[in-house]
């Protein structure tokens, strides 16, 4: 019997990435960030810009970033539904400047809500880690 569950990537473009016997994923959940372990228990939540770390049996480590999306975990099972996802071993650091120096002045705005500026600064926070290393 397996020790890993299934795990599905979805963005508008493709199948970003599926995979079988992976041992833990680390979601950043709108509540913080969540680890998921083979038989957690069926969730549902929603995302909040950073980093999907995922570690198959082996111990091999994949980090992507996401900007927002929702999670289901169901039956050993776990689901991203993404609009925006990179490799951070691909990403060009020129293209995370843009994204934050936009993210940046979206935060400036004296106009938005609460809820929206709660995740710009989710979103500086983490290209700012981007851009650096």
């Amino acid at each position: 019997m397996s020790n890993g569950f299934k795990l599905e990537i979805v963005n508008p473009e493709k199948s970003f990435l599926s995979k079988n016997d992976v041992s833990e994923v680390v979601v950043p959940a709108f509540e913080g960030d969540m680890g998921i372990l083979k038989d957690h228990i069926s969730i549902i939540s929603f995302l909040r810009p950073g980093l999907v770390k995922v570690l198959d049996q082996t111990a091999n480590k994949e980090t992507y970033y996401v900007e927002d999306g929702i999670i289901e975990f169901k039956n050993n099972c776990l689901s991203i539904l993404t609009s925006n996802i990179f490799d951070i071993k691909k990403i060009d650091k020129n293209n995370v400047r843009d994204i934050l120096a936009k993210a940046e002045k979206d935060g400036q705005n004296p106009n938005i809500s609460d809820q929206a500026k709660y995740l710009i600064d989710h979103k500086i926070e983490v290209l700012k880690s981007l851009a650096l290393n």
